[in-house]
């Protein structure tokens, strides 16, 4: 599975359920990556896209505790273990964890690739993408050039998780 994300300096990736910045390059490299796959998210995440709606061409699954919650065009589950056995109808490269922050880090230790959009600055935030630079096993593979919008200075960064081969697995 991967994880997909743009986070600040410090890791941050949102305030008050909104993006802490929209980065017109970031946006298409996103939809470039997830269109046609699925995509696992949280209920707030959910409400936080235009008019609350699934993204378009993408299978949308939904957590959420919430047993009353539904949503168009969406499959909701409401445990890791339902979530678990609807993830296993689909490839595990084409499953991306977009958030938010609650999701990642549930999901982080099933994940073995992300893609993070590294944006140079700090921005006031509430929510936090785990550190895969402090996270044992996470290492960066690679980093594209810089790119600006505006005055913002980012990076697009592929992160993979190393896997270890024992004696067992040759």
């Amino acid at each position: 599975m991967n994880l997909i994300a743009s986070a600040d300096r410090n890791w941050a990736i949102g305030y008050q359920n909104k993006l802490l910045v929209r980065i017109p390059t970031d946006m298409k490299f996103f939809r470039e990556k997830t269109v046609g796959k699925v995509i696992v998210m949280g209920r707030k995440t959910l409400e936080s896209f235009p008019n609350g709606l699934p993204l378009k061409q993408r299978t949308n699954v939904v957590l959420t505790s919430n047993r009353q919650y539904k949503a168009k065009d969406a499959v909701v589950v409401h445990t890791m273990e339902e979530l678990q056995e609807e993830l296993k109808k689909y490839d595990s490269q084409d499953i991306f964890v977009v958030g938010g922050e609650s999701i990642y880090r549930q999901l982080e230790p099933c994940c073995d690739v992300a893609y993070i959009t590294k944006i140079d600055r700090s921005f006031q935030a509430d929510t936090y993408f785990p550190n895969l630079d402090q996270i044992e096993g996470w290492r960066q593979i690679s980093e594209s050039e810089e790119y600006t919008c505006f005055d913002l200075e980012y990076r697009f960064v592929r992160y993979e998780k190393e896997v270890e081969i024992t004696f067992g697995d040759a």
